[in-house]
């Protein structure tokens, strides 16, 4: 018999439990790196083209796992993948905190990349397996609430222990990751016999051609370009413009992460209430708001007014990718969900990889300046944005 699609059982919330405990994980990783690469920095004498290098070559290998990541979650089943994805992220998280040169900087960022790859598809796949398409929407969101979650934590917790030692935080961020692993290892059901319900046999190719996939690719590219150029170099905007020191910055950046789970929350109860299949409209309008906050940023020399101008670019960038990558769950059947959001994910990843080198670049050239920069990240998310009226529902 089928459960009732308007409750949540206990073995529901055990999964979505386990799920955001390894996604608040990744997303505290992604953030972290963007403090933690200040005290590195000074004290290695790395120009922002450096630092850059960096934190580019995480999206790279992120970039690069996540096709294969999905096809692993469509053929050998989430929880496999999703274990493996910890158990590397782990090791790479340790290995960081012991290194001192550019070169190994580079390389354990990479395969930390490598790590994060498998998560997010085998994540959605996880989800399609668990629960039926009318709780999906809801439950994506709620989970991808762990991108503010794992900010909150890497502004508050990792920010305080990068400002005494950056390596003691990434000893305290590999353990973190162990205690995801055991969530995921003990709550999330196994995924065997769900693998072998799946009748319907679709090839890679069919899903490497599907036009909605394609687009939805350069959607998230050029959303992400936004996202993580904004998450890599606004510790670094805030700390230089304002000479603040890393706590006050991130406390900052602490509400801007207490927005993105405001925002993620939001589009889920948003999406499944009152846009119902209208994805379009709302990714576009949230695009509009954070380019406009992103814009204004920078031409404004107050605090105050950029602290509220922060939560803004967080509740409504996060809102704009929420939409964007929870929408295969209306539009994709389960059998390809796992390698459809490799595909597009992948795109997202990408612009995370071009992001950070981008803007460093930028900022370089304009001696300093963020202006030009940031700009930028304005007119990725607006294109991202109306980009969606291409896709057919």
């Amino acid at each position: 018999m089928e459960e009732k699609t308007s409750n949540f059982s206990g073995k529901d919330f055990k999964v979505i439990v386990a799920l955001m405990a390894g996604y608040s994980m990744v997303y505290m990783d992604k953030n972290m790196v963007s403090t933690a690469i200040i005290p590195i920095a000074k004290q290695f004498d790395f120009s922002t083209s450096q630092t850059g290098l960096i934190m580019s070559a995480f999206f790279l290998a992120y970039s690069c796992l996540q096709i294969p990541g999905g096809w692993l979650a469509d053929k050998i089943g989430a929880k496999k993948v999703l274990l493996i994805s910890l158990a590397i992220i782990s090791f790479f998280s340790y290995m960081f905190g012991f290194v001192s040169s550019l070169m190994l900087f580079v390389m354990i960022r990479f395969g930390a990349g490598l790590g994060h790859g498998g998560y997010p598809s085998s994540c959605s796949k996880a989800v399609a397996e668990n629960f039926d398409k009318k709780k999906r929407v809801m439950v994506q969101s709620g989970i991808l609430t762990t991108s503010g979650i794992g900010g909150i934590l890497a502004f508050t917790l990792g920010a305080n222990i990068i400002s005494m030692n950056w390596r003691y935080g990434y000893f305290m961020l590999g353990t973190l990751f162990l205690v995801a692993f055991f969530c995921i290892l003990f709550l999330l059901p196994k995924d065997t016999k769900l693998i072998k319900q799946d009748t319907k046999k679709i090839s890679f190719a069919e899903v490497i051609k599907n036009v909605n996939v394609l687009k939805l690719f350069v959607i998230m590219l050029l959303l992400n370009i936004t996202y993580y150029g904004s998450m890599s170099w606004l510790p670094s905007y805030l700390t230089r413009t304002y000479s603040l020191s890393l706590g006050a910055a991130g406390a900052i950046l602490a509400v801007n992460s207490v927005s993105q789970v405001i925002g993620s929350f939001l589009t889920g109860v948003i999406l499944s209430k009152w846009f119902v299949g209208k994805q379009k409209v709302f990714i576009i309008i949230c695009s509009i708001v954070s380019a406009a906050s992103i814009y204004t940023l920078v031409h404004v020399n107050s605090v105050t007014i950029s602290l509220v101008l922060v939560a803004l670019i967080g509740m409504f960038t996060i809102s704009a990718f929420t939409a964007t990558f929870t929408w295969p769950q209306y539009i994709f059947p389960k059998e390809i969900i796992g390698s459809s959001v490799g595909v597009i994910n992948t795109g997202g990843t990408l612009g995370g990889f071009l992001a950070p080198m981008i803007i460093g670049a930028l900022v370089e050239a304009a001696s300093g300046s963020f202006s030009i920069g940031f700009i930028f990240l304005a007119v990725s998310i607006l294109i991202g944005g109306f980009g969606t009226l291409l896709v057919k529902d």
